[in-house]
């Protein structure tokens, strides 16, 4: 018993590993892609963009990262953490240029969460268009017949 727990904990720490990873080629595809091209955005936003796309035409699964991603997104904060203790070796952070900063960093938070929330809504009700024809057409209804 113990040791079925241990290999399943140990097949999902290793499929958590294999997705970071997959997650990974996507950040350094974007990277080779930025010092090749020269594009002005960073590797790591071309890599997203080739991720969605992917995702988009199903290149590759969602199954194939979102235990890794799940992980991430767990641990995310942690990665402000630094951050946030840099900002104490800086006290005009907190003046006036401070606020306007912070001010500037809430705005565009807010955008971001109202646009997220805008296209969220849009996928959901394509999704709930695209299961409610499925079901019409598998109860039969919308067949043409002849009188």
């Amino acid at each position: 018993m113990m040791n079925e727990n241990f290999v399943a904990m140990l097949k999902r720490v290793v499929r958590i590993i294999v997705q970071i990873g997959i997650l990974n080629i996507f950040y350094y595809m974007g990277v080779g892609i930025v010092a090749l091209l020269h594009v002005p955005l960073p590797g790591s936003v071309i890599g997203l963009l080739l991720l969605a796309l992917s995702l988009h035409f199903k290149i590759i699964k969602v199954e194939y990262i979102q235990d890794g991603a799940g992980f991430l997104i767990g641990v995310l904060t942690l990665f402000f953490i630094p951050a946030t203790v840099g900002v104490v070796d800086y006290p005009e952070l907190v003046s006036t240029t401070g606020l306007l900063i912070m001010l500037a960093v809430i705005a565009s938070t807010l955008i971001s969460i109202y646009v997220t929330g805008l296209l969220s809504q849009m996928v959901e009700k394509k999704e709930l268009t695209k299961k409610e024809t499925v079901a019409i057409v598998e109860e039969g209804e919308g067949e043409l017949t002849v009188d």
